[in-house]
């Protein structure tokens, strides 16, 4: 008799699969319809994808609807044929991204780095993870007195569309005036700054697109003396990709 008493421990794992359960299981991966896609996106037809693999058109035709369960050598031939790991077939499927940001949970904030901001931004997308632009409702107020602030720089571009007032734009040399309905597109590794151009707010909806760059030596840039986006400093400050992209 052994001098240690018996003692059961539940490991969650049932001492007996049943098929229904295993049924279930293979269903869930959806392994006929990704077979499906696989053949459609080659533009391949039930009898060729037969030839390739040696298995008869009416049982594929019965694997992609789901009638039968493929064993792991006809699913190899299958994956073999779209050059396709076995792997592919059980991995879970992508969600596809969806985030809706009600206006009312947006978060209204000022530009940093000054005391006396001269825009403020609410980020649309802030709950998107690992996203690759931000977008972002901008709105300019009206100079008050001057400010000795540079422009800024950020890997990537930058989409600006204008909803109401006027909005000066400086992009390297050139310099614009936006008006509603006007937009504009560019490359924003160009110096770049925007200040207000009409007596009431200027409101727009930026874009950035983030695009990795290699670092580049810090610039020092005349001041412009007016009120653009970004932070008060001594000198051009180059900025990766970050989550607030090209609105600070």
């Amino acid at each position: 008799m052994s001098e240690f008493p018996t003692v059961l421990i539940e490991t969650g794992i049932p001492n007996q699969v049943d098929s229904e359960t295993a049924e279930k299981f293979i269903a869930e991966k959806h392994i006929g319809e990704r077979i499906k896609r696989l053949r459609l996106k080659k533009s391949m037809g039930l009898v060729e994808l037969g030839r390739h693999t040696g298995l008869s058109a009416s049982f594929l035709s019965q694997l992609e609807t789901g009638r039968v369960v493929p064993t792991l050598r006809n699913l190899a031939r299958v994956a073999m044929v779209f050059s396709k790991d076995l792997s592919y077939f059980f991995e879970s499927e992508p969600q596809s991204l969806f985030r809706l940001h009600r206006r009312r949970e947006r978060v209204r904030l000022p530009q940093t780095g000054v005391e006396d901001p001269t825009y403020f931004f609410e980020s649309l997308a802030y709950m998107v993870p690992d996203r690759l632009m931000d977008p972002y409702f901008a709105e300019f107020m009206p100079l008050k007195k001057n400010h000795d602030i540079r422009p800024h720089v950020h890997a990537g571009y930058e989409f600006l569309y204008m909803f109401e007032g006027e909005l000066e734009i400086r992009h390297g040399d050139q310099v614009s005036v936006l008006e509603a309905g006007d937009s504009v597109y560019f490359d924003a590794s160009t110096p770049h700054a925007y200040l207000c151009a009409s007596k009431s707010p200027a409101m727009a909806l930026i874009v950035t697109m983030h695009q990795s760059q290699a670092a580049q030596p810090t610039m020092q840039l005349r001041p412009l003396g007016t009120a653009i986006p970004g932070r008060s400093l001594p000198g051009l400050q180059v900025r990766q990709g970050t989550g607030n992209g090209g609105m600070r």
